[in-house]
């Protein structure tokens, strides 16, 4: 996020090429840090129950009022000060990224991805946020199926999400994938064995894009798992939720929409790739 610090504006039309009394200076600072952004972002969540969605990396404030993207930035400084900016918008982007990405690696948490495909098209990316102070062992697994790294389990089941479908989506409840074996929705395996317990319940499903394990009763997680598409207070205390969804809101409105019959969506819906993000 770019933001500019407080100068006084010429009040005359532009006739000259002469620099401003006093040069426009440009900084990069934390995104997630400002306090406009925390209260805009708090007010979309309030107002549409969802992570909020902006398009792109940058964001750009002045005097505390959002004033859009790098481009936006270029495009204020020549109106009111003459001032043509040649350095590329990809270059604020790039800073940007750095920064974020650096604040999430501070975040203590782990972070990581699933690209998904609807029939044979690539439609977009999800990142999720996995608590894993509050659910190590939970996170662990997923973070794990999500790279592939542990391999084959004992039993010769490829413990990857890269290949599986979401194989279920619930109209305004939640959709489900993860079933790394048949994809049915009737199987699966962590990368612990089998199953592993459920680790505690301390994460609520308050809001749209909550990631949680798939069980069959108490203590059988494996590698299903669910996002959820708004809050889902009957989840809580019988499933593990550990996540939430920070980025691609309009990937999981994508899934949510896909015609399905009897649960099942009638394009497949694949995951074609995982991992972490910001490794």
């Amino acid at each position: 996020m770019a933001s500019s610090q407080c100068f006084r504006p010429r009040s005359v039309p532009c006739r000259s090429l002469s620099p401003p009394e006093q040069p426009l200076q440009v900084k990069v600072v934390g995104l997630f840090k400002s306090s406009t952004f925390q209260i805009a972002k708090s007010t979309a969540e309030e107002l549409k129950n969802e992570v909020w969605e902006y398009s792109s990396h940058v964001m750009c404030f002045i005097n505390d009022q959002l004033l859009g993207d790098a481009l936006d930035l270029q495009k204020w400084a020549h109106k009111v000060w003459d001032i043509v900016d040649f350095k590329p918008p990809a270059l604020y982007d790039a800073l940007t990224v750095d920064f974020s990405a650096k604040f999430l690696r501070d975040t203590k948490h782990d972070f990581v991805f699933l690209d998904v495909s609807i029939g044979f098209g690539p439609i977009g990316r999800l990142v999720f946020e996995l608590y894993c102070d509050a659910c190590p062992k939970t996170c662990k697994n997923f973070q794990v199926l999500c790279t592939g790294k542990a391999g084959f389990s004992q039993s010769g089941i490829r413990l990857h999400y890269a290949g599986s479908i979401f194989h279920r989506v619930v109209r305004n409840g939640w959709i489900q994938g993860g079933d790394i074996v048949a994809g049915r929705g009737d199987g699966g395996e962590s990368i612990y064995g089998p199953t592993f317990e459920d680790e505690n319940f301390a994460i609520p499903h308050n809001k749209r894009g909550v990631l949680g394990m798939v069980n069959k009763g108490r203590h059988s997680n494996g590698s299903q798992f669910y996002i959820t598409l708004q809050p889902a207070p009957y989840l809580d205390k019988k499933y593990v939720a550990f996540g939430q969804l920070i980025e691609g809101t309009e990937i999981l409105q994508q899934l949510e929409l896909v015609p399905t019959e009897n649960e099942r969506p009638i394009q497949q819906c694949t995951i074609i790739g995982s991992g972490e993000y910001y490794a």
